[in-house]
């Protein structure tokens, strides 16, 4: 019996590629969740948290092992994203603002993100031999996926709080992910990332917008 969650699990054939519903499902709401950030409504958390757990699960099952422990980040920094948009801050009694973190941060960053994506990379390339019995086989692309989900770790805690180059580091990942799950044979979610660097390259333009207004 196929379990639900289960890549094996087909909903339909799309062009001979056969569409899981984890897939499809964790798409859905991964791509809802996107659009709503990109729009600064606050629904986009709890609809994230559902396509994380989607996520996760097909990560998994396809041994991109770097992007499925990112999907425990994305949980923990979702439900503070959530809190965080909703709440006032206590010294103005506003809501957050979006706008550019100050340059020297901006640089700081990045450098600590570029070093980390290395040091990450280390580890996931030799993973199946630290700990065999939960990561049956050598990562797929160990550097390049560590960058990226790095890379997301960074634009997800930016976004959090509202920092426009967030979207900057979005559409470097939206990038890479094009080619590495077309690579990977996860075709929809490589198109899905097509998808996502339009809604990055939109989100950019409306958040500029809104900063130049608050200036």
């Amino acid at each position: 019996m196929i379990e639900f969650w289960s890549v094996n699990n087909i909903a339909f054939n799309v062009m001979g590629y056969p569409m899981s519903y984890i897939e499809l499902l964790g798409t859905v709401f991964y791509l809802w969740s996107v659009w709503l950030i990109s729009k600064r409504k606050i629904l986009t958390w709890p609809v994230g948290i559902v396509s994380v757990l989607l996520y996760m699960a097909l990560f998994y099952q396809i041994r991109l092992y770097s992007d499925m422990l990112e999907q425990i980040y994305y949980l923990v920094v979702s439900v503070y994203g959530w809190w965080r948009w909703s709440t006032p801050d206590p010294d103005t009694g506003k809501i957050l603002n979006v706008r550019y973190s100050p340059p020297r941060k901006i640089v700081v960053i990045a450098s600590i993100t570029i070093a980390i994506s290395f040091a990450t990379g280390a580890l996931m390339s030799q993973i199946h031999l630290l700990l065999p019995a939960i990561f049956l086989e050598k990562a797929s692309f160990p550097y390049l996926d560590a960058l990226t989900t790095i890379m997301s770790f960074t634009a997800m805690w930016l976004m959090v709080q509202k920092r426009i180059e967030s979207w900057y580091y979005w559409i470097i990942v939206d990038i890479i992910g094009i080619w590495l799950y077309y690579v990977k044979e996860v075709k929809f979610i490589a198109f899905l990332y097509v998808i996502l660097l339009f809604i990055a390259i939109n989100g950019l333009i409306s958040w500029l917008k809104t900063a130049k207004i608050h200036g």
